[in-house]
């Protein structure tokens, strides 16, 4: 009998230091296919939680399949191909408008981390915002985040959106070759393709949303930027899959907020940073700040995005969306309780 004990004891012992599972239960759908908005500094998190298995050790499968822009990965989740968003909260707001339901559950950045910078080569032409009036202006994809972003930027200077180009030039490489040759005038980018064209002397930058206070001077206000997101129909059919997910994300956050710059180097895969490892680093340390700490959105920050989206969109506008509808919380409170102070 006291071999039985001992043995029951030892068991119970090694069970407390296995990883703990996303919940009680367990994912209803185990493999889950992510479309990412970039594989860039701003989606850090879902990296971080793919690199160091934390999607594993909640039992998912994650296939991450990035995308060049993020109208381009929502319309892989509306379109069935996908079945969770990495990408712009603001999407969200813009399904509501049209009658669909989206759900927010984990934010990856507080802030934009973006940055809107004018070409050197036009550098003589530019005195204000006014004066993008005209010009040819990069974003990751027409529809998107940094679009919408842009088009904020115009109406608060008297600009209408139609007195500018716009060209979709994806988030990496070719975004830079795109300044660099001229096809641009103006682009609005994260790290490190923002860093990079900086550190090139390529563009004068003229907002930025890499800190609180360059979020805080463009838009008044906090401004969730991205996380993941899926239908409404998804999430009611697969919670557990959802946590899961969520304590994935919230876990790969505590980690980053106490990791340091060689911890974070030995994450990435090196094919994410460019070609410029050093690079990369300092484009992180810069916007590290933009990253959330814990996974939550704000109704005040919510009501911020959507003011920005009714300045440009009109069916946005006239919708009347109640902002809590678009998030829900208590994914990343579950998560919180799961991993808070032991990371």
């Amino acid at each position: 009998m006291r071999i039985v004990v001992a043995a029951v004891s030892l068991i119970a012992s090694v069970l407390t230091v296995l990883p703990q599972t996303a919940s009680a239960q367990a994912p209803e759908k185990r493999k889950v296919n992510v479309a990412t908005a970039s594989l860039g500094l701003p989606y850090l998190p879902l990296i971080i939680a793919q690199q160091r298995k934390y999607f594993a050790d909640e039992g998912l499968e994650v296939e991450i399949a990035a995308f060049a822009g993020g109208s381009k990965a929502l319309q892989s989740l509306m379109g069935g191909s996908s079945d969770v968003a990495s990408g712009a909260y603001s999407n969200t707001l813009n399904m509501a408008a049209k009658g669909q339901k989206l759900v927010y559950f984990v934010t990856q950045v507080r802030y934009p981390a973006l940055a809107i910078g004018v070409s050197k080569k036009v550098g003589d032409r530019y005195k204000s915002p006014k004066d993008l009036k005209g010009m040819k202006i990069g974003v990751s994809a027409p529809g998107s985040s940094t679009h919408m972003i842009v088009n904020y930027l115009l109406a608060k200077s008297g600009v209408a959106p139609t007195d500018v180009s716009i060209i979709g030039v994806g988030t990496s490489a070719g975004a830079v070759a795109a300044v660099e040759k001229g096809e641009i005038d103006a682009l609005i980018n994260s790290d490190p393709v923002m860093m990079k064209l900086e550190a090139d002397n390529a563009v004068t930058i003229i907002a930025d949303t890499r800190t609180e206070k360059g979020t805080q001077d463009l838009f008044g206000g906090p401004y969730p930027e991205a996380g993941l997101y899926a239908t409404g129909d998804f999430i009611v059919k697969n919670p557990n899959t959802i946590q899961a997910m969520t304590n994935a994300i919230v876990r790969a956050e505590l980690w980053m907020a106490k990791a340091s710059l060689d911890d974070i180097a030995a994450n990435v895969p090196p094919e994410h940073m460019l070609g410029d490892k050093e690079l990369y680093l300092a484009s992180y340390k810069k916007m590290r700040e933009a990253h959330s700490p814990d996974g939550q959105i704000t109704k005040q920050g919510a009501q911020i995005v959507l003011n920005v989206l009714s300045t440009s969109l009109a069916d946005v506008k006239a919708a009347n969306i109640n902002v809590e509808t678009t998030y829900d919380n208590h994914f990343v409170e579950n998560a919180l309780k799961k991993w808070q102070g032991k990371m």
